[in-house]
């Protein structure tokens, strides 16, 4: 099958969040198991391309037409790769915003984005199926279904859709719609109108032939109030076309065995080399070497309230009197970068923080910590807490969507389990879970056995591809059914 992935993200070229990772592993795994793949992004600053296939892409915008290219990068492990090229739109510092604050245009970028895109598989690179991610390209089967519902080259092109989390929307004041170019029709409360403004989300999930997320628990999740984020109406009433397929991991990155950016390699069978990686690691952090044998808590996160910090604010008083250690690393809210600046002065020796991204840093965190942290709010797969599981780094986490699916909570009477969790949204719950987590720790033997459970678990993406690509073939069926039905 020919499936075309359209992202506003994806290594190896940009990121901000797991929708990058995604982006990449899913295509290889795809591609492993015989299918055709291409994914189409945003040509950002710094991206290097092979070719240019088309120049001068004229993309109505409203009254206006804008000029666009078509760039190639090359095929990356058989998966291959184009861009929309228009510098005004997308050669930028950032890819959504800048300065805290987003882009205040970023309801014409991506509706250009989405439009160049439906013309790229019009004449391009001709798909079977296409499968966009969140709100970025939530435009494409609202274009295709609308703009492009009587167009024979795209009518019985089936879209999916991912909702990679349910808290970025892409709202915008309705002016916007005759900026981009809709007709004024939809905008009603049965398809883009959300609380009298535009709603591109909203759009993806009514028009879209069927709807995944990243984990089934977060499948149930967006149709509640809590965490629906208004929208859970809408995912109601398409729960029929709604399938939660968990993320998985791309071991041969993620994995203690082949990691070229960690101190030691080390396996389930040969745990010496995590010791190095934890002295490596404090040495990262200029943290004392007398913490060698104190359990070390590792973070690598967004500094935002949907992570949890709100709890470890509320917590870390009496979380760092205990006998432990604690690095994070990551960027986000300014109250957060703050906090943990603040903790690390008033904690020295205790706690240290890097703010900022580091590839390198987070792979020595996972090797190196003998914990990770994940609090959440809300998590609708997660990643983190998965590669944990294979580096022997134990996850204490709240039980919230994928991460509640994918850690088993320690047993101390039978042994059994692979984490802590934690249900309540409260720094005590918080500290209650760390302190569990903190009690076999002492205990090399018990600790050995909760740490090798965990790297035995296989979240690898073969299992995750070969559902979507079940779900493609169910999408194709269905959309050539309705056109069908509505050429009648």
């Amino acid at each position: 099958m020919r499936i075309l992935f359209i992202a506003s993200e994806g290594l190896p070229f940009s990121k901000t969040g797991g929708l990058a990772d995604v982006v990449e592993a899913l295509p290889k795994a795809l591609v492993a198991s015989g299918h055709e793949v291409a994914v189409v992004l945003p040509r950002y600053r710094g991206t290097q391309v092979t070719a240019t296939v088309v120049r001068g892409l004229a993309v109505p915008m409203g009254t206006a037409t804008r000029l666009v290219a078509i760039a190639e990068g090359g095929v990356l492990h058989g998966v291959r790769y184009f861009f929309v090229d228009d510098p005004e739109y997308f050669d930028r510092e950032q890819l959504y915003g800048a300065a805290g604050r987003d882009y205040p245009d970023n309801a014409e970028r991506f509706a250009e984005f989405s439009r160049a895109c439906i013309e790229l598989a019009k004449s391009v690179w001709v798909p079977e199926v296409i499968h966009c991610h969140d709100w970025q390209s939530a435009l494409v089967p609202v274009l295709l279904r609308t703009v492009h519902a009587a167009d024979p080259a795209v009518r019985t092109l089936p879209v999916v859709f991912t909702i990679h989390n349910m808290g970025y929307q892409g709202l915008f004041p309705k002016g916007v719609i005759e900026r981009i170019g809709l007709p004024d029709t939809l905008f009603r409360p049965d398809a883009l109108e959300f609380y009298a403004q535009l709603n591109y989300l909203k759009g993806g999930l009514i028009f879209s032939d069927y709807l995944t997320t990243v984990s089934r628990k977060y499948a149930e999740e967006i149709q509640t109030v809590e965490y629906g984020c208004g929208l859970e109406g809408v995912v109601q009433g398409r729960a029929g076309r709604l399938e939660g397929i968990l993320n998985g991991v791309d071991y041969s990155v993620w994995s203690p065995e082949n990691d070229a950016l960690i101190a030691a390699r080390y396996s389930a069978n040969d745990l010496a080399g995590k010791r190095t990686c934890k002295k490596d690691l404090l040495a990262e952090f200029h943290l004392p070497e007398e913490n060698l044998n104190r359990p070390l808590v590792g973070i690598v996160s967004r500094f935002v309230d949907q992570k949890g910090f709100d709890l470890l604010a509320e917590a870390a008083g009496e979380l760092l009197e205990e006998d432990l250690t604690l690095v994070a690393l990551g960027t986000g809210e300014a109250k957060y970068e703050k906090m943990f600046r603040e903790l690390a002065q008033s904690f020295p020796g205790k706690l240290a923080v890097k703010v900022g991204y580091d590839d390198t840093l987070a792979h020595k965190i996972e090797a190196g910590a003998d914990m990770f942290l994940m609090p959440s709010r809300y998590e609708p797969c997660g990643l983190n807490q998965i590669y944990s599981l294979r580096y022997g780094t134990v996850p204490v986490v709240r039980a919230t969507g994928g991460l509640d699916d994918t850690i088993e909570a320690f047993d101390p009477e039978s042994g059994r389990g692979t984490g802590f969790k934690f249900e309540e949204y409260t720094g005590a719950a918080l500290l209650g879970a760390v302190r569990k987590a903190l009690a076999p720790f002492g205990n090399q033997l018990e600790w050995r056995r909760l740490q090798t459970s965990g790297m035995a678990k296989d979240f690898s993406w073969r299992a995750s591809a070969a559902e979507y690509a079940q779900l493609y073939e169910r999408a194709r069926t269905a959309r050539i059914e309705e056109a069908a039905s509505a050429s009648k």
